[in-house]
């Protein structure tokens, strides 16, 4: 059995020891879930609601410790550990108290008039197992949302978290073991992508992966082998459009941030500035004031955190010396060479300026503190622009019209956009989350968040009293009937009376 070193990446830090498995062990592991499944699955939506309130208090009450160790293992400042992980998780645990028994509940629809007489429901039931494979990024909402989803939807969950982030996914373990869920009924299981490739090979009824694309088609492949659904969410290269009319000082600070939240290691990350052009020299020299201000001190009042993964920043550094090398300015930062020398986890922003679309670092998703900026002339240019990448996430609009706004949000190829904000469409539980192209496939959050779950049962009910059905057997003389039932109802010129008739008569034959 191999071991998991926990590590604070701002500090080098060395934390607790963490057990793995072994692929054969995932046979147990699968067991152990569908056990526990047999008894939660038939428990009442309310009932797992309950569970679900024990768990939003705890995590309220722990709510310090859990950013602590949020921050400690991503290098990500504290605030942002409460408010991007511990906050709007709680959020949706309120929400989702409030909401799950209407959304998993048996719901009638309506019955075609062809169909009188009888009654259509459409009911919601747990699928089984559910595999949730997390990120590092954000190891706690990002895992805790889908793990969460499944539950209430009357699933057994077993979590993979990332091997990046190893002592989130203990944090976890204890939590779900302090509000007392029944064993087996969550899982965590510590290990590398071999674990992960094991855990799917194991059949779970559906899997819900947040992370890379090209380790989202590897699942998506040996699923689809497997006939497993799934839920992907994958990259963005998300698009900033500024037009001359935004606020200048909110689109500057919302570009800011939005760039370097987490380090810029946010798949909603602002990725690509395009700002009109009478306004873009402005623009940049107020985004280089803003950069200027902020802190990187990794103390308490920190702005900007580290970098948590080091092999990113290999990633990003071949990004930027391909800009570079291509002719792109660097207006602010450190170059890639700089960082050799200082070996830290801790980047500096980055601003590059004359970049074009053939660049790497305008094309590939980059997890780091990189702000590119493009000018542009034309609504109908930047929306081209924009829609340029084979990822479609998250997108922002900014403009003091907003009915240019919305055109433009709605022109732009993405699974969500802003208006004037950015990044907060994952933060309202109302709202589905997900990308279009590379960026994913399925929804998280929202209704279909709950129900993505579950399996959709169609029933349809009769009252029994009549001896047989319209369309069965015999035939004989029911052609010309429903010949004229359906010119009645759906013909050029509808004859409801004609319709009627028909029935009438095939209801006749029928008895």
């Amino acid at each position: 059995m191999h071991a998991l070193k926990a590590m604070n990446p701002a500090t080098g830090e060395e934390g607790e020891i963490i057990q793995t498995i072994e692929p054969y062990q995932v046979e147990e592991v699968m067991e152990e879930a569908w056990d526990a499944f047999e008894d939660w699955s038939s428990k009442s939506v309310q009932e797992r609601v309950s569970t679900l309130r024990t768990l939003r208090i705890y995590i309220s009450d722990h709510a310090d410790e859990i950013a602590q160790s949020v921050s400690w293992s991503t290098g990500k400042p504290k605030i942002e550990a409460l408010t991007n992980e511990v906050l709007v998780l709680l959020d949706w645990i309120h929400h989702t108290e409030r909401t799950a028994v209407k959304e998993l509940k048996t719901r009638k629809v309506k019955t075609p008039i062809t169909l009188l007489g009888k009654k259509s429901y459409i009911a919601y039931e747990p699928r089984g197992v559910v595999l949730v494979i997390s990120p590092w990024n954000y190891p706690f909402y990002l895992a805790m949302v889908p793990v969460l989803s499944a539950l209430i939807a009357g699933n057994a969950v077993i979590i993979k978290p990332s091997e990046v982030t190893p002592a989130i996914g203990h944090l976890m373990e204890r939590i779900f073991t302090a509000v007392g869920f029944p064993k087996g009924l969550v899982q965590v299981v510590q290990g590398d992508g071999a674990i992960g490739a094991a855990l799917v090979a194991a059949s779970p009824n559906y899997v819900f992966f947040t992370g890379s694309v090209a380790t989202g088609k590897k699942i998506q492949v040996e699923a689809a082998k497997r006939l497993i659904p799934t839920t992907l969410e994958l990259g963005g290269k998300d698009p900033m459009i500024v037009f001359e009319d935004a606020h200048l000082e909110r689109t500057v600070r919302g570009a800011v941030w939005g760039s370097l939240a987490n380090s810029g290691q946010v798949c909603m990350s602002i990725e690509r500035i395009y700002v009109e052009r009478p306004i873009y020299d402005k623009f940049i020299a107020r985004l280089k004031r803003e950069l200027e201000s902020l802190k990187q001190n990794n103390r308490e009042d920190t702005d900007l955190g580290s970098m948590t993964f080091a092999k990113q920043i290999d990633i990003v550094r071949g990004q930027i010396d391909d800009a570079l090398e291509q002719g792109a300015v660097l207006e602010f930062g450190e170059r890639p060479v700089e960082w050799k020398m200082k070996k830290s986890m801790h980047l500096r922003p980055i601003v590059l300026t004359h970049v074009r679309h053939s660049m790497r670092v305008m094309q590939e998703e980059t997890f780091g503190p990189v702000l590119c900026i493009m000018p542009f002339d034309k609504e109908e240019e930047v929306i081209e622009l924009a829609n340029s990448t084979t990822y479609g996430l998250n997108a922002s609009v900014w403009t003091n019209n907003l009915e240019r706004g919305r055109r433009v949000a709605n022109a732009l190829q993405s699974g969500a956009v802003c208006i004037n904000d950015v990044n907060v469409s994952i933060a309202n539980p109302n709202l589905p989350f997900g990308g279009v192209k590379d960026s994913g496939i399925g929804r998280s959050h929202g209704s279909l968040g709950l129900q993505m779950f579950c399996h959709e049962k169609s029933i349809i009910e009769d009252p029994g009293r009549n001896k047989g059905e319209l369309h069965w057997y015999p035939y004989v003389g029911k052609y010309p009937l429903f010949l004229r039932m359906i010119q009645g109802l759906y013909g050029r010129n509808r004859n409801y009376v004609q319709f009627i008739r028909a029935f009438l008569s095939l209801s006749k034959k029928s008895r």
